[in-house]
């Protein structure tokens, strides 16, 4: 049996497309309507195909590009691919699962985490936060330089920049108990995400109470 092209994949993502799904996502950004569980299924039927991967990302379908994170060589990838990949994510979800499926298991990973962390695209900036905050617990370095660019800048930040910055500062409040105080004062006074609907049993992503509700459950 032949291997299937980027067109017959498109199509049955098109026959998997939920209108009910698509007015769920949209209200985040997102515009596919294909489940994602569906979604793991068929990549699971494909299995690992690093051209069709790369034929699904250089669509305009967000449920393809999505789709080519799962069957992708994420090491297969050069450097320079991989960051106009990411300047072509036109979504949150296509950002983001590129960024943690593909990116973080990439040997280029640090050395894009540098060049995106300072790029004048907020969007891509914010990636360069993402896999910034990866590296807090693991390999930390200036935490205090991060902190101070924190405090300076995240309070004006466009959204998904800002929530990337937010996510680092609780990052290293959790795992650093000593910079845990300073984490926690500057969320107090940003007040940065203080009033985000959060659905009961669900952490806010308000710094401070971000963590310490993470630090106190592993007490």
């Amino acid at each position: 049996m032949a291997e299937p092209t980027v067109d017959d994949v498109v199509a049955e993502l098109a026959r998997l497309e939920d209108p009910k799904v698509r007015a769920v996502n949209e209200k985040h950004g997102d515009d596919h309507g294909v489940n994602l569980t569906k979604l793991r299924a068929v990549a699971k039927q494909l299995k690992t195909q690093q051209d069709l991967a790369r034929e699904l990302w250089a669509t305009d379908d967000t449920a393809a590009k999505l789709l080519a994170t799962l069957i992708c060589r994420p090491k297969a990838f050069e450097r320079d691919e991989l960051d106009a990949m990411l300047r072509t994510a036109r979504t949150p979800k296509a950002h983001d699962w590129l960024v943690g499926y593909v990116v973080k298991k990439s040997p280029h990973a640090d050395e894009l985490r540098q060049k995106w962390f300072a790029d004048p695209d907020p969007v891509v900036a914010s990636a360069g936060w993402a896999l910034t905050t990866e590296r807090v617990a693991k390999q930390p370095e200036d935490l205090d330089g991060l902190l101070d660019v924190i405090e300076k800048e995240m309070k004006d930040a466009p959204g998904r920049l800002q929530w990337a910055m937010n996510h680092c500062l609780a990052r290293i409040g959790i795992e650093h108990v000593e910079h845990r105080a300073r984490a926690i004062e500057i969320g107090e006074r940003l007040e940065v995400l203080k009033d985000y609907p959060t659905p009961p049993n669900c952490t806010s992503p308000f710094a401070p109470i971000w963590i310490t509700e993470v630090v106190r459950r592993r007490a």
